[in-house]
C-alpha cells in the first residue's frame, strides 16, 4: 500500500457538503391531474472528506447509497446541486474553460463495466489516444502512437494490441485498456468506480494488484467505489461508509475493520466471509434502504439499528470523534454502544 503524505500537506482534493438532488417528480400534467406535489431524490447529502496525494480514499455502502453519484460529481460528469470541491486548492467548476481544461487533465475516471466503457467501433490505440488528443496533452501522432505503446506495455499487453477492436479481448483486458485510457493524459487523481465487481473473482486479484503498482510507481491518488469490503481492505489507506447518501463513518481501513464504530458499518462487516476460519459466527444484512425520496427522520440508519432509541428517531446525528476516525451516530457520542472487536 502506498504511503501517505504528513498531515500538513494540502490533500489534493477537499470535498465539503457535497449534495445533489434529482427531480424525480411525475410529468406536469400528471401532477395537476392527481394533486401530487414535486418529488426531490436526495442522492449526496452534505458529504465532505479529503484525500491526501498517493493516498486511496474508499467509499463503500450497499446499492442505492450514492457511491456513483459522487464519483460522477468529482470528475464532471454531474453538477452538484450544493457544496464545494477543491482539486489542489482550485475549484472544480470554473467559469474559464481554459482553466478548466488545465484542470482536468490531472484527473480520470475507470468505469464499473470493460464492455460498456469502450467503443466498439474504434481500435484500442484509438481509445487509448483520445483523452491525449481532447485534452491537447499531446498533438505530435508520432509521439502520440509511442505513447499508446508504452501504456499497454504498462498495464501487461502489447504494443501489437492496439490494432484490435475491443471485442477481440476478455473483460479482465478490457479493464486494462480502460487503466491505460485513464493513464493517457498523464493524471495525478484517478476515480476508479467499482472497476472489478464486472470481472470474475481471479481477474478481479490481477486488475488490483496492477492498480497498486501503478499506484506505487506512478504516484497516483485514488477514490475507489466499491461494495466489496473484502476488495477495499486490500486497496484502501482510509475507508468512508455512506448510507443512503451520507457518510455515516470515516476511519483508516486496518482500525475500521478492526474495530467499526457505526452500527451501519459492523452490519456490512459482519455479512463479509470469513475466509481466514476465524469460526467468527457471520449474519446477512439485515432490512433494506429506505425510500430516499422519503427517507427517516432523525438518523436515516434508525430502523434497521439494533441500537437506536427515541433521540435517533428525532434528531439528526453529528460527527463524533472516535478512536479510528469519526462517525455520525447518536450511540458512539453517548457511549452506549458496546464496542467490537472484528476477528
Amino acid at each position: 500500500m502506498s504511503k501517505t503524505s504528513t498531515p500538513a500537506e494540502t490533500p489534493l482534493l477537499q470535498v465539503s457538503n457535497l449534495t445533489r438532488i434529482f427531480d424525480v417528480s411525475k410529468p406536469w400534467l400528471n401532477r395537476v391531474v392527481e394533486r401530487e406535489p414535486k418529488q426531490f431524490l436526495r442522492a449526496v447529502d452534505n458529504v465532505s472528506f479529503e484525500i491526501r496525494k498517493g493516498e486511496t480514499l474508499a467509499l463503500v455502502g450497499e446499492s442505492g447509497s450514492g457511491k456513483s453519484t459522487v464519483a460522477k460529481m468529482l470528475v464532471g460528469l454531474l453538477d452538484p446541486s450544493e457544496g464545494t470541491i477543491l482539486f489542489d486548492g482550485q475549484p472544480m467548476i470554473m467559469n474559464s474553460s481554459e482553466r478548466m481544461m488545465e484542470l482536468r487533465k490531472r484527473f480520470q475516471m475507470i468505469f464499473q463495466s470493460p464492455y460498456a466503457s469502450l467503443n466498439p467501433r474504434w481500435k484500442v490505440a484509438d481509445i487509448i489516444a483520445e483523452p491525449m488528443i481532447v485534452l491537447g496533452v499531446e498533438k505530435d501522432s508520432a509521439k502520440i502512437e509511442a505513447r499508446v505503446d508504452d501504456l499497454l506495455g504498462l498495464v501487461g499487453l502489447s504494443a501489437a494490441d492496439g490494432s484490435k477492436f475491443p471485442h477481440e479481448f476478455s473483460g479482465g483486458q478490457r479493464q486494462r485498456i480502460a487503466i491505460a485510457r485513464a493513464l493517457s493524459s498523464s493524471p495525478e487523481f484517478i476515480v476508479c468506480d467499482e472497476p472489478t465487481s464486472a470481472l470474475d473473482v481471479s481477474v478481479q486479484a490481477q486488475i488490483l494488484n496492477l492498480m497498486r503498482d501503478l499506484q506505487d510507481q506512478l504516484g497516483l491518488t485514488y477514490l475507489f467505489i466499491s461494495h466489496d469490503l473484502s476488495v477495499v481492505r486490500h486497496m484502501a489507506n482510509r475507508i468512508g461508509v455512506l448510507y443512503l447518501g451520507a457518510l455515516v463513518e470515516i476511519a483508516d481501513s486496518k482500525e475500521l475493520f478492526k474495530a467499526p464504530q457505526h452500527p451501519y458499518t459492523r452490519m456490512l462487516l459482519d455479512a463479509v466471509p470469513d475466509l481466514e476460519m476465524t469460526g467468527r459466527q457471520r449474519k446477512e444484512v439485515e432490512g433494506e434502504i429506505p425510500n430516499p425520496i422519503n427517507p427517516p427522520s432523525g438518523c436515516t440508519f434508525h430502523p434497521r439499528c439494533p441500537f437506536a432509541n427515541d433521540r435517533c428517531k428525532r434528531e439528526v446525528p453529528l460527527w463524533t470523534q472516535t478512536r479510528t476516525g469519526v462517525a455520525a451516530c447518536h450511540g458512539v457520542e453517548e457511549g452506549r454502544i458496546p464496542s467490537a472487536e472484528m476477528a
